[in-house]
């Protein structure tokens, strides 16, 4: 990624906020990188190195600074680069790609070879994937260390470090300070193990609070103005997870019951993909701006986001239990589907209010099930056991850094599944910026038209339709300031016509 040198000071010297996480100084007189809102005095120009992120200064050998803690900012987004291989390859690493497995591996499940990765990442990143793995782990530690009163050795765990001596090398080369040094550091001691996760302003935490909330399903997930707690499997074993957007100004926090050390760095990353917090508000608001439409709802809702999925399988069903019916209708089938195929806790994690109580069903259960039941069509329920068996198979990824175009492609061979509904799982379960249902109703009523003249000004939008489709979804168009008064409209029989398909989103 090329950064301009001058405006990188420029932006250091006034200590803008807007900036924290797009790039890092570091400081050759001091031998240090820092964030560039860091309360310290401003190094000389000629002292300073400009990288787009802390993997690239500590892979150069420059150590956080303790100030402003460069493992705190909010993460630099996936694209910032122009590679869509990057931007898949360090999702692959955000879910462990490289924690059991090589570069090579990550390499072939991206279809290049390793040389030319390793390329790639130097060129847009200015580090490499293992640089990249590392710096992710030891940010987590340190966050960990300050967050949780957990012995060393099980947050070695919690970080994807399966030895505790190279845990603690990991940690002096980084910071160049040991672990209990860092824990002696805290400010204060932590009532409960918590994982604080920062994002970047604006921050419209309560559109996404309430886009969640209509499709909580019930029994597994109660999402608040502000709050959510849900159940779930990490590596097969039943988690309830909470998330707290009240605690802490400028972050999410996170906490957990049920989960191992080992789970807590696939379930901050995990947290992070729901929320979108890797996301840059900023660049976003820059590109869809262009067009006035967009331009009007950005200003009344800053900060959009995309929300991700804790199981992109559940949202997989959820979309194909929505067609042409309403959001209500698609949660409380969710529901049902939940009670009569899913797993009930254990009685020891379930709160006083006893929700959540459900494990979402696993695709090989419903790859069987008699759907029926619950009152799905044969069509509808022929549709959900194709899509469960191909993912049960793993002839279909959802995941992170899954290839969109192979996911669209084996989605859309599945029978009851068209663009609508395959453009909507890359949305949600894989996080896709540039996906696009151009043939949903509720996006095709706000702009006034039809699919095909849809698509043709969406392409103005990209690489950010999805976003784009989320503002005109969860926005309302603003209020006509014409005096000149409508007539009613006429009422049309419709009895005998096929009734019109309500809104998918």
């Amino acid at each position: 990624m090329h950064l301009d040198p001058e405006i990188c000071y420029r932006a250091l010297r006034t200590r803008d906020a807007r900036f924290d996480g797009r790039f890092f100084t570091a400081v050759r007189s001091t031998g240090i990188y820092c964030r560039p809102i860091c309360p310290a005095r401003t190094p000389r120009r000629e002292n300073c190195w400009f990288v787009p992120c802390a993997a690239a200064a500590e892979a150069a050998g420059y150590r956080p600074c303790r100030r402003c803690r460069p493992e705190c900012a909010p993460g630099t987004p996936a694209w910032l680069g122009t590679s869509a291989t990057v931007s898949r390859g360090l999702r692959l690493i955000a879910d462990g790609a490289l924690d059991a497995g090589g570069v090579p591996d990550l390499a072939a499940r991206l279809g290049l070879g390793e040389r030319q990765l390793r390329r790639l990442f130097a060129l847009h990143l200015g580090a490499g994937p293992l640089a990249i793995a590392r710096t992710r782990r030891a940010h987590f530690a340190a966050e960990l260390l300050a967050r949780t009163d957990w012995p060393v050795s099980r947050v070695a765990l919690a970080s994807g470090y399966t030895s505790l001596r190279r845990f603690n090398e990991a940690i002096r080369a980084t910071f160049h300070r040991a672990p209990r040094e860092l824990r002696a550091a805290r400010r204060r001691p932590p009532a409960h193990a918590t994982v604080r996760l920062p994002y970047r302003a604006p921050f419209d935490g309560a559109g996404v609070f309430a886009y969640l909330a209509a499709r909580a399903v019930p029994g597994i997930e109660r999402v608040g103005d502000r709050s959510l707690r849900r159940a779930l499997r990490i590596a097969g074993r039943p988690v309830v997870v909470e998330v707290d957007a009240t605690a802490s100004a400028g972050a999410l926090e996170l906490s957990a019951t049920g989960a191992d050390a080992t789970h807590w760095l696939a379930l901050a990353e995990r947290a992070r993909s729901v929320f979108d917090l890797g996301s840059d508000p900023g660049e976003i608001a820059r590109e869809l701006g262009s067009d006035p439409l967009l331009r009007a709802r950005l200003n009344r809702r800053p900060g959009v986001r995309l929300p991700g999925a804790w199981d992109p399988f559940e949202i997989a069903v959820r979309i194909v239990l929505g067609q042409q019916v309403t959001v209500a209708g698609a949660t409380r089938l969710a529901g049902r589907l939940a009670a009569r195929f899913g797993e009930r806790l254990p009685d020891a994690q379930l709160d006083a209010q006893q929700d959540p109580q459900l494990l979402f069903p696993e695709p090989e259960v419903l790859a069987d099930a008699p759907l029926e039941e619950i009152g799905l069509t044969r069509q509808r329920a022929s549709a959900l056991r194709a899509l469960a068996a191909v993912v049960a198979r793993g002839s279909l990824a959802l995941a992170p850094g899954a290839d969109p175009d192979a996911a669209r492609e084996a989605l859309l061979a599945l029978p009851g599944i068209g663009p609508w509904t395959a453009e909507l799982v890359l949305l949600r379960a894989l996080g896709e910026p540039d996906a696009f249902p151009a043939g949903d109703l509720g996006l095709r009523r706000a702009l006034g038209c039809d699919a095909r003249a849809l698509e043709r000004r969406a392409e103005r939008w990209r690489p950010w339709r999805a976003y784009a489709a989320m503002l005109l979804w969860t926005t309302p168009p603003a209020r006509s300031t014409s005096a000149v008064p409508r007539a009613a409209p006429r009422r049309v029989a419709t009895t005998s016509r096929p009734r019109a398909a309500r809104d998918r989103r």
